[in-house]
């Protein structure tokens, strides 16, 4: 290690001690009770765990450790408050820990002590969110999420596996948190900002993620609420919007020329999905209920495991289809793939336009096909939600899918007669 280098990593320790010092300098206490560290000691506590580092390595940098935590232990049992908190004392060995990072890895070193500081400095605020903001339902309900997310998700296995192993249980649980987090990111926009506000908004962000779960998780919450019911009817139907937006972003990127020739039905789809999505936030703004101060489950294991199911048994089927019939063309590879994610069938179908293997008129159908059976997947999910939810997403789904066949028989039929005329923007 260089001169210069060595300063410059002592200066980054210095520079940890003194930021988590100085917002423990503002909680330090006055008087016989106020707590033993200060913004010097933790300074000097990282810069003694720099230098050791430095001399030693890691055993001269327990060592000091050591005599760290021993001091704070003393220190701790000779104090006369009447709650002593571990945090302060806590912090301080860190800050040592990062003193010795800091020569070895200073960029980290600086990360995390910033990290820190921002957690100590947001005291106030943690203990409202979990004293007060959380409810005991929604605290369970992240413990849930994060153990789904961070436990059972590496656990899963990454294969193919079950009848014509068309099953990936790793994919389809990642659907399980998907379902569950977009389903908690509409019941956060609705305790933020009401339902007739944050519905709509959570369900055209979350049609970026998935559409078909977006329709789920909207159809659950008009199910437990009446009142909700326009809003979450708007939020299903504009997160088709998404899906159109998507479609032409993914066939960009694969294929500008398929995207081109596909342009009028998208655009003929996203509009028809716009209008309709709006008339119902028209009603949900209309309607004078507002639902920010409801509480509950952020969302529902089960409903999330009935949809990973439910796409479970159309990948089987699809792959079933395929064995008996064999290969009968890229408009039923599209179709079957449809059912579960229809930007895959058409990132497939792209990508032979790409590599000169089809033409950009021969991709249109298989495209839109794929995103036909999608629909299908999303009217049985509609279904679902209840009576009242059906029969209002159910007619917006179908005319959103009937504008993008007719946006494409519209450019085929003027180039058919012989009309001078681009089928795109």
């Amino acid at each position: 290690m260089g001169l210069n280098s060595g300063v410059l990593n002592l200066a980054v320790a210095l520079g940890v001690g003194l930021l988590i010092g100085a917002e423990r300098e503002r909680r330090k206490e006055e008087g016989p009770g106020r707590s033993a560290a200060g913004i010097r000691t933790f300074a000097v506590s990282s810069l003694a765990g720099a230098v050791s580092f430095m001399i030693g390595g890691s055993i001269l940098l327990a060592v000091v450790l050591v005599g760290v935590t021993a001091l704070l232990g003393i220190a701790y049992w000779r104090g006369n408050q009447e709650d002593p908190g571990l945090t302060t004392e806590i912090a301080l060995v860190l800050t040592t820990l990062l003193g010795g990072l800091a020569i070895q890895e200073p960029a980290l070193a600086g990360g995390l002590a910033v990290t820190i500081t921002v957690l100590l400095a947001a005291r106030s605020a943690l203990h409202r969110l979990v004293r007060t903001v959380l409810t005991e339902d929604e605290l369970t309900d992240g413990l849930i999420f994060a153990a789904s997310t961070l436990v059972i998700l590496p656990l899963v296995p990454n294969r193919p596996i079950g009848p014509y192993d068309s099953l990936n249980p790793h994919s389809i649980w990642i659907l399980v948190i998907l379902i569950m987090a977009i389903s908690a990111a509409g019941y956060i926009a609705v305790r933020t900002v009401g339902a007739r506000f944050g519905l709509p908004i959570a369900g055209l962000a979350s049609g970026f993620i998935s559409s078909t779960a977006t329709i789920g998780s909207m159809g659950e919450r008009a199910a437990e609420s009446g009142d909700i019911l326009p809003a979450a009817v708007a939020g299903a139907v504009l997160s088709t919007v998404a899906t159109i937006i998507q479609m032409a972003i993914v066939l960009a990127a694969t294929s500008v020329t398929a995207l081109q020739r596909l342009s009028a039905a998208l655009v003929c789809a996203g509009l028809a999905a716009t209008v309709y999505g709006a008339v119902f936030t028209i009603r949900a703004l209309r309607r004078h209920t507002d639902n920010r101060g409801q509480t509950g489950h952020a969302f529902s294991l089960w409903t999330a495991l009935v949809f990973a199911l439910i796409l479970a048994a159309i990948l089987v089927l699809a792959a079933a289809l395929k064995d008996w019939f064999g290969e009968t063309g890229v408009t039923l590879a599209a179709a079957l793939g449809g059912f579960a994610d229809t930007h895959a069938a058409a990132i497939s179908v792209a990508s032979l336009v790409a590599t000169g293997r089809m033409r950009a008129d021969d991709a249109v159908i298989p495209i839109l096909a794929g995103l036909s059976t999608n629909t299908v997947s999303k009217l049985a999910l509609a279904a679902g939600g209840g009576r009242s939810f059906a029969l209002r997403v159910i007619p917006g789904l179908i005319i959103v899918v009937s504008a993008a066949w007719a946006g494409a028989l519209l450019c085929d039929s003027q180039h058919a007669y012989g009309v001078a005329v681009r089928c795109w923007p």
